[in-house]
């Protein structure tokens, strides 16, 4: 029987590279999403079109009943978790950190954080060898934003982004004994619609990607590499890594 891997934020960008590649692994799949259903369809179209399993579960991670609906709604579907990706985020438009609406911070952290902490701790009691699982994986997809702090950018996002670190360490060693590996990537400039988002002019991969000492920007289906390898057994000695794909950002 194939392992199960859920995604959250699975219908675009770096999720649904990473489900696609996924599906060509091996892996089933739960294709999480927040508002897009036909993007989410036609990800688990290519999913299936892989000779994999895929389902479409529409759940907002920024609202904790949503959370948990996800995962009950999973294990119908597959009655299994080998591994969760941890995806699902959104960032403010580009602004000082003084300049943002509480309701907006609010929600930002609810999503990027208050979620992710709660989706770990659904993945663990369904993973963890204490609760009568058989082990597995969590990647955290944080971002280089955690460490270089977006100054007069995105200030609330790279904070929300530092948590997600900080829960990949914590948890890491929390469940290590309990057959599950943790780990969190953080991508650099990678070209994604998550950059339309920030409502900055049109160019801005390509701007910034030259300002990367690799010389350019990074692809979502780069990032997809390392999060299934990390989700493999190829990485089962890998945990509490915090893994830059960055180009050396």
């Amino acid at each position: 029987m194939a392992k199960v891997m859920l995604v959250t934020g699975g219908s675009r960008g770096i999720g649904a590279a990473t489900a696609r590649l996924a599906a060509r692994e091996g892996w089933d799949v739960v294709v999480n999403y927040n508002s897009n259903s036909r993007a989410a369809d036609a990800v688990v179209a290519d999913v299936e079109a892989a000779g994999q399993r895929a389902v479409a579960i529409q759940a907002d991670s920024g609202k904790p009943n949503d959370v948990i609906r996800l995962f009950a709604e999973a294990d119908a579907a597959f009655g299994r978790l080998d591994a969760f990706v941890n995806n699902a985020g959104i960032v403010n438009p580009i602004g000082r950190l003084d300049s943002r609406d509480p309701a907006d911070l609010e929600r930002l952290v609810a999503v990027n954080l208050t979620g992710a902490i709660l989706g770990c701790a659904e993945a663990v009691r369904r993973m963890s060898t204490s609760h009568g699982g058989q082990g597995g994986s969590i990647v955290n997809v944080s971002s280089v934003a955690s460490r270089l702090g977006g100054p007069g950018s995105y200030v609330d996002y790279a904070a929300s982004k530092g948590g997600l670190d900080s829960l990949t360490v914590g948890l890491a060693q929390e469940v290590a004994g309990e057959g599950i590996r943790v780990n969190a990537v953080r991508p650099g400039i990678i070209n994604t619609d998550i950059h339309d988002d920030l409502g900055d002019e049109p160019g801005r991969v390509e701007r910034l990607g030259k300002t990367v000492p690799a010389g350019r920007h990074g692809t979502a289906d780069e990032v997809a590499e390392t999060i299934v390898w990390l989700c493999s057994d190829a990485a089962s000695y890998v945990s509490m890594s915090l893994m830059e794909v960055s180009g050396a950002r």
